[in-house]
């Protein structure tokens, strides 16, 4: 299928690996140009020269912590008229409520809520005017089916969510859409991550629960990178136009209710 974004323009947060490097990719696969952000410059220049190699697409790289908010408006200096943007950042680190302060909650909520919705404003305006956007958000499952030890992510996540269902459903006559993929366990640092924290307060080895969690999945596996980017790409494609304010959720099934 031809998504008909062939040289378009991307802007994909935290792409230098993990699911905005699979998102990164199936863009550029499709003919789009992309600007690639994360705050590791060694890993970002591998992924941008992994790019070029395989599409020879245009590929820019900004190294920094989109997080800030000087970061932010340079990024509007490198890219002011994106066709598409996909929001993404790591997610808070695991553990008790009780043991978070005000400053971990604020530190969560401006990577995962107000970022991504500073990002918006600073460009939905633009594709309002020409009559084409596509804004991914990526969220996770939690904000479907809350994870006990990722309750800062579940909070932050939720509070976009909750944003996301009124504006898209302002954008869409001008054939803007914005809508949330919420990945399920993908096998990324982070997965990976959530492992360690496990295994040290269990005393079980890493290997041992990954083995246990990817078994419980009713796909029996981890989702892929790959197949995260291939999602985002048809969002963002020309036949995503009538799909809006919704959240993909992509768990290999593990959700277990019908709606």
């Amino acid at each position: 299928m031809d998504m008909g974004l062939k040289g378009k323009t991307a802007i994909i947060c935290a792409s230098s690996r993990g699911l905005g490097k699979g998102c990164a990719m199936a863009l550029a696969a499709e003919g789009v140009n992309v600007i690639i952000n994360g705050r590791d410059e060694k890993a970002l220049s591998n992924t941008a020269y992994e790019i070029r190699k395989l599409y020879g697409v245009d590929v820019k790289e900004y190294c920094a912590d989109i997080t800030a908010q000087d970061s932010q408006s340079q990024l509007l200096e490198i890219c002011s008229e994106p066709d598409i943007l996909v929001n993404n950042a790591g997610g808070p680190p695991p553990g008790d409520f009780r043991d978070w302060d005000r400053d971990d909650w604020m530190s969560a909520c401006i990577a995962n809520m107000f970022t991504p919705i500073e990002l918006i404003k600073a460009y939905v305006d633009g594709m309002v005017n020409r009559k084409f956007g596509r804004i991914i958000n990526i969220t996770s499952s939690s904000v479907k089916a809350p994870i006990d030890i990722l309750g800062l992510s579940n909070g932050a996540r939720s509070g976009l969510t909750g944003f996301v269902a009124g504006v898209a459903r302002k954008t869409v006559i001008n054939n803007v859409t914005i809508n949330n993929i919420l990945p399920g366990p993908f096998d990324t640092d982070r997965l990976r991550s959530g492992f360690k924290f496990v295994s040290e307060k269990t005393g079980k080895s890493v290997e041992e629960i990954r083995n246990t969690r990817a078994l419980q999945n009713p796909s029996g596996r981890f989702g892929t990178p790959e197949e995260f980017g291939a999602a985002c790409a048809f969002l963002c494609s020309i036949h995503a136009g009538y799909i809006t304010g919704q959240n993909l959720l992509l768990d290999g099934g593990a959700y277990p209710g019908t709606y």
